[in-house]
């Protein structure tokens, strides 16, 4: 099965690059003994699991040992968070954690679920380029906060969070502080030296590694309670026979993502900035996020007037492959929570969607992107009115800047 198309949705999950398949399948047929089976079939399979982690490791500026391998980045955050709290409650506390209203999914529902076991959580909300401030964490803060947790990117819109300043406010406070950096990784520098984070979130499939292999950066001296019962794999802090081939594979990755960071950010740079250009051509096009704090592949634009969820069908029937807000199970277009809690109304994420590239994207691919966008824009005001997507009001982003058509 190959993809017939143009691929402008990395953002949610990338191509594995070849020469991580040639590293995975060795593992996959011969090199399958357990790894932590004592006999030499074993030990060579553990060797290499131990060069994936050196692989992991280095390109996040870590020691190998301070790296947990997990099944990706839901799980990794999960350990992180669960095994905060719980370390707390072993102690007898229920403390205080400190968020923000656009982290993923996975992080929003673990506080959730704290809150019900009587911990107190506060979800600081970003400014109006989804961008949160320093400042607003810091304020949030108790006298028994004891774990923040931000993510590095924003998934939706692409803006880069000041992790390393909020980190600098967490250590001075002796406060924990967790990033989840799975939409950073391999596409921006990112070395938990320069952070100065205790826990770190990333997975291998959002920059050319398999799915279902994660990684949790636990700084040394850092006691997490485990939330995987039985096995004492990854140093006891995470039971399971090891998804070897996966391991290895994202390892793999690791070390493609690290020696090609630079070329392959420049290159997606320039294709973002070309295919943006040209959507400036359309007619009330406006970017959701903060163009100065921003990652080089994920654009997140709000066509006036145009209903995002068709565009993105009509473009799928074109295959052109993008992403919009959040949808629920059912295929309805949600309102998204990141868009919302920067102060934007329902009908910027009617009208927004997202457009993210990865290295093996041309020029050609984004000229012919933003020709269907503008040729479906235009057919797709005159098909639904305004009135139907919802009103454009004073909490649009288009109104925040001049020249709206």
């Amino acid at each position: 099965m190959s993809l017939q198309g143009i691929y402008f949705d990395h953002a949610a999950t990338t191509p594995v690059h070849p020469e991580v398949v040639e590293a995975m399948l060795p593992f996959l047929r011969e090199g399958f003994a357990n790894p932590s089976s004592i006999h030499t079939a074993g030990r060579q399979v553990r060797k290499g699991v131990n060069e994936a982690r050196d692989h992991v490791a280095g390109l996040l500026g870590a020691k190998a040992q301070e790296i947990v391998f997990t099944s990706g980045g839901t799980e990794s955050n999960t350990m992180a968070i669960y095994g905060a709290a719980f370390s707390q409650e072993s102690a007898g506390k229920r403390g205080h954690i400190v968020t923000t209203a656009i982290e993923h999914p996975a992080v929003l529902s673990a506080c959730a679920f704290l809150e019900k076991r009587g911990h107190r959580v506060t979800y600081v909300r970003p400014n109006n380029k989804v961008r949160v401030e320093a400042q607003s964490i810091a304020e949030a803060l108790e006298p028994d906060t004891y774990l923040i947790t931000m993510m590095l990117v924003n998934n939706e819109v692409g803006t880069i969070q000041p992790v390393a300043e909020v980190a600098g406010i967490a250590r001075a406070r002796g406060i924990l502080m967790h990033c989840d950096g799975v939409q950073g990784v391999g596409k921006i520098p990112a070395r938990v030296s320069d952070l100065g984070v205790d826990l770190f979130t990333f997975t291998g499939h959002k920059f050319s590694g398999p799915k279902g292999c994660g990684a949790l950066y636990i700084r040394d001296g850092v006691e997490l309670t485990p939330i995987s019962a039985g096995g004492k794999q990854e140093q006891g802090r995470r039971g399971g026979t090891e998804n070897v081939a996966g391991i290895v594979g994202f390892g793999k990755a690791c070390e493609l993502a690290g020696g090609n960071l630079d070329g392959n950010s420049n290159h997606v740079r320039q294709l973002r900035e070309r295919l943006l250009s040209q959507l400036g051509d359309v007619s009330s096009v406006r970017i959701n996020g903060d163009i100065e704090h921003t990652v080089p592949h994920i654009a997140n634009v709000c066509l006036v007037y145009v209903d995002a969820l068709l565009l993105m069908l009509n473009l799928s029937q074109r295959k052109i492959f993008i992403s919009v807000g959040s949808a629920c199970a059912s295929g309805k277009l949600e309102p998204s929570y990141v868009l919302r809690s920067a102060g934007m109304s329902d009908f910027a994420s009617f009208t927004s969607v997202r457009f993210s590239l990865g290295p093996s994207n041309t020029p050609e691919e984004a000229d012919e992107v933003a020709r269907n966008v503008s040729e479906l824009a235009t057919l797709l005001r005159q098909v639904r009115t305004p009135e139907e997507i919802g009103q454009c009001d004073e909490n649009c982003p288009c109104l925040w800047q001049e020249g709206v058509a």
